[in-house]
């Protein structure tokens, strides 16, 4: 799962279904995630005398920790409108609606700068691990200015400017 938020291509969750345990946790360590709007969410290994230790990280970097903890102590079933009001996804369509909007979600990333994509991703992961939020913004400027030097950036601004883009 860890290797998930290492891919330099953002990682889209497409569920359909029930999603508990490692299904959960795969959902939450995805960049984003799009449901079906009859798809549920669990972590009920407690039902059984199990703590869903390892979905419990993924959680708990997903969505707050009191909804987490819910999740986790209960081993309750969430709708997946409660799961996009956690956080834990970002749309919630028709089940018939699914495969399309999760492509034209993919479409839509895959037409951008795949190199401000790529450093984006890894800028956004690694500046969670601060502490100290001025180090945050001292490594995010560092990126950005990486990022300008970049001809995918150069053409996109001079677009912008020129009203071309």
């Amino acid at each position: 799962m860890m290797s998930l938020n290492k891919l330099p291509q953002p990682v889209i969750a497409r569920v359909q279904g029930v999603a508990t345990a490692a299904g959960c946790q795969l959902v939450a360590s995805c960049d984003l995630a799009i449901a079906s709007a009859d798809a549920r969410f669990g972590v009920s290994g407690i039902n059984v005398g199990l703590f869903c230790s390892t979905p419990a990280v993924a959680l708990s970097r997903a969505i707050q920790p009191k909804h987490a903890l819910h999740m986790l102590l209960t081993g309750d079933l969430i709708s997946a409108d409660t799961a996009l009001s956690y956080g834990l996804l970002n749309a919630v369509v028709p089940p018939h609606m699914l495969d399309a909007e999760t492509t034209k979600l993919a479409e839509k990333i895959s037409n951008k700068s795949s190199f401000g994509i790529r450093l984006g991703k890894q800028m956004f992961y690694e500046q969670l691990k601060y502490d100290n939020l001025e180090n945050a913004y001292d490594f995010a400027t560092e990126r950005i200015i990486c990022n300008m030097q970049h001809s995918d950036a150069r053409k996109g601004i001079d677009g912008f400017v020129n009203k071309t883009k």
